[in-house]
């Protein structure tokens, strides 16, 4: 391994108009304009590593300053010396005594290090030569392990039960690496179903997605209980009743508000309610997940989880049924690592959020880590997939029968498109020049 030092952390605020068709629209978020605070880290050897966090739109320039601030901590070092102490790295970054204070490990400090992080996963599997899943997948159990941060969880698994589980899970590694590459992981499609769309868009985006050959589909529900009905049973009925059917509320409810809800919505035999209530109310996850046991519906949550202590919390009150692992929410790769093997030992099944910008290329290692080095399962996981965007990539997501099929170019599959990045630039890009242009009356 060698490289030199990194010389320069660029980050970028690169947003998408995605609001002006609805794409993304859902019971919170209203108007989102698909945004990545991209970070490019750069070393003295002219090696490059790409990584992202992923926004919205407004408040992505204040990700980008986190980024600014942690890139002192960065530069100076070796590929060598971050690796070969990541969890110190880790820690470094997420722990530093200042600026500790502004999170910690949560909120906007967490997306820039979530960002960092991934640029310098990238940048390591670039110079191993391999996509990020297969460096995993090919990791040595204690170096993987070396990795991972296990301060406030250590009461929920220790380094010794997680390496446990990845040496128990050698066996087949193999043969479950081949099937990924031959058939893919499954996944399940958002992109038929946002909360803006018309009926008429929702029945073609279906019955495409249902000659494509997607079996399962995601409803985004909570604006208006009636409007759901109309919509779920719209969607049910071009399915049938063979099809998986998830709802997702985007956050938008009360506990009581949730339950009362989705008992409403039981008779379309949703597998999970994404989101019921707030992200933060772990013992409201609980007592949601509680009342709908009985309806067969469980609780899915993760996206906008702010760390691995929060899953232990998560997984130890039995408020999730669906671990929702997110890409650029908590501290990148390293913390999702944690989180994977976390649910592994409490035998909750992992699908991740995906979608936005960039986050189904990243995500897509994750998962395929997961299934071929910790659960050796696919019974009831699926990951998200939003066809929005991939063009922007030089190394785009590849769905196949519904299926995501391995990236085989190194790297974490996040290097944007210079064009794009330049095109789509805020505020200075060309798209969002023309778009000020238009509104000035």
């Amino acid at each position: 391994m060698s490289g030199g030092k990194i010389i320069n952390v660029n980050v970028r605020d690169v947003r998408f108009p995605t609001s002006q068709e609805q794409h993304g629209s859902d019971a919170m978020h209203k108007d989102p304009d698909y945004s990545v605070a991209y970070v490019v880290v750069e070393t003295e050897a002219a090696l490059k590593g790409y990584g992202l966090t992923f926004t919205v739109g407004r408040g992505t320039e204040i990700v980008v300053c986190a980024v600014k601030a942690l890139s002192t901590l960065v530069v100076g070092k070796t590929l060598e010396e971050i690796t070969g102490d990541f969890r110190g790295f880790y820690r470094l970054l997420s722990s530093d005594g200042q600026m500790r204070w502004i999170g910690p490990e949560k909120g906007v400090i967490q997306l820039a290090t979530a960002a960092v992080l991934n640029a310098v996963w990238d940048l390591w599997a670039r110079v191993e030569g391999k996509p990020l899943w297969k460096l995993l997948v090919d990791m040595d159990p204690e170096k993987l392990i070396s990795c991972i941060d296990f301060r406030y969880i250590t009461d929920a698994l220790t380094e010794q039960e997680a390496l446990d589980i990845l040496v128990k899970a050698k066996t087949g590694q193999k043969t479950r690496e081949e099937q990924m590459l031959r058939e893919g992981y499954p996944a399940y499609t958002t992109s038929c179903a946002w909360l803006g769309y018309t009926d008429q868009q929702l029945t073609q985006l279906c019955l495409e997605a249902l000659a494509q050959g997607w079996t399962q589909f995601k409803v985004k529900v909570g604006a208006d209980l009636q409007d759901d009905i109309r919509r779920c049973s719209l969607i049910r009925k071009l399915i049938g009743p063979d099809k998986t059917l998830m709802i997702d509320a985007n956050q938008r409810w009360d506990v009581d508000e949730a339950v009362t809800w989705v008992t409403k919505l039981a008779e379309f035999h949703p597998l999970w309610i994404e989101e019921p209530t707030s992200p933060d109310d772990i013992l409201g996850h609980a007592s949601i997940s509680k009342a709908l046991a009985p309806y067969g519906i469980g609780v899915a949550t993760g996206e906008q989880c702010h760390n691995r202590v929060m899953f232990k919390q998560f997984l130890q009150a039995s408020a999730l049924q669906f671990v929702q692992i997110d890409s650029c929410r908590v501290g990148g790769v390293n913390e999702n690592l944690a989180i994977i093997l976390m649910a592994a030992k409490f035998n909750v099944p992992v699908c991740p959020h995906a979608g936005g910008v960039g986050l189904c290329e990243l995500v897509q290692h994750l998962i395929l880590f997961d299934y071929i080095s910790v659960s050796a399962s696919l019974n009831n996981r699926m990951c998200e997939y939003v066809d929005h965007l991939h063009e922007h990539f030089k190394s785009p997501t590849i769905i196949r029968n519904a299926h995501y099929m391995p990236p085989k170019d190194s790297g974490f599959s996040c290097e944007m498109l210079e064009e794009s990045v330049q095109k789509h630039q805020f505020p200075e890009g060309e798209v969002w020049r023309a778009i000020e242009k238009q509104e000035k009356p």
